[in-house]
């Protein structure tokens, strides 16, 4: 993964192997409309920026693609496990904005779906041969209740993609070196059947320092993913602050970047 800039949009870039129909990446917190403290481009509605800041920074998003703001959809996160599956055309999809959930999958071209984030992670799944794509966000209880597997579940179960298939890659987020939990966190995890030892490691009396991309990426190879398919940006967003949002760091007053992802539409 490297930053490209397409038009006003600074993005760290994902490549995913024979799959030239789509685009994706990660975005940076660079080059928008707002002002501080969430300047510049913050894309999360669920912060104390101005909505038209928002909306302005949306706008540049999807223009940079190639689609109407109409067409970027993100749905109401609400750290749980509820997908979002668009498997047929909408003459406009703006109304998936109040639906809630934590992931999005579709096989329509034209459509950029994205989840915002600031410390949690952004996870994007593409299938080359079926042409399905996901876009996943994954805090520490949406990792704890496996929503990743069940997006794969998903993209298997509506589509019929092959798990074996399916590319993926692991955004900027907050990295273990920054993120400190506590027991009921790792009895979450615990419940939820993630090898606790391969993702977590002490740091005081009833503390650890959790690596969430290390739990997604067990999640993603249980779930059948192979694990040269999974490409993972190791960037940490708490220690970036001229380069991401971090909830962590700056509270209420962070904005959100945003993994995102498209298939091409195909012109006759």
């Amino acid at each position: 993964m490297q930053i490209k800039r397409t038009d006003r949009i600074h993005y760290v870039a994902v490549d995913f192997p024979g799959m030239d129909s789509s685009v994706q990446g990660f975005t940076t917190r660079h080059e928008g409309v707002s002002r501080p403290p969430y300047n510049s481009l913050n894309l999360g509605f669920n912060t104390q920026d101005q909505q038209t800041a928002v909306e302005g920074n949306r706008s540049l998003l999807a223009r940079a693609f190639g689609v109407n703001q109409e067409a970027l959809v993100t749905p109401r996160q609400v750290h749980g496990n509820d997908i979002i599956v668009i498997s047929e055309p909408n003459e406009d999809y703006s109304h998936f904005l109040g639906v809630e959930g934590d992931a999005v999958i579709t096989n329509q071209p034209g459509v950029l779906i994205g989840v915002c984030v600031a410390d949690c992670v952004p996870i994007l799944l593409c299938d080359p041969d079926k042409k399905v794509i996901a876009a996943v966000h994954a805090g520490w209880k949406g990792t704890a209740g496996g929503l990743i597997s069940k997006a794969v579940a998903g993209m298997r179960s509506e589509f019929g993609s092959d798990p074996a298939r399916i590319q993926a890659a692991i955004g900027p987020c907050i990295q273990k070196c920054c993120y400190q939990i506590d027991e009921p966190v790792r009895q979450a995890f615990l419940q939820g059947g993630i090898a606790w030892g391969d993702c977590a490691e002490p740091s005081g009396a009833g503390t650890w320092q959790l690596d969430l991309t290390a739990a997604n990426r067990e999640l993603l190879l249980l779930a059948g993913v192979a694990a040269e398919a999974i490409q993972t940006s190791g960037q940490c967003v708490c220690c970036h602050s001229e380069q991401f949002f971090s909830y962590r760091r700056d509270k209420d007053e962070s904005g959100r970047q945003m993994g995102f992802i498209m298939l091409k539409t195909v012109r006759s």
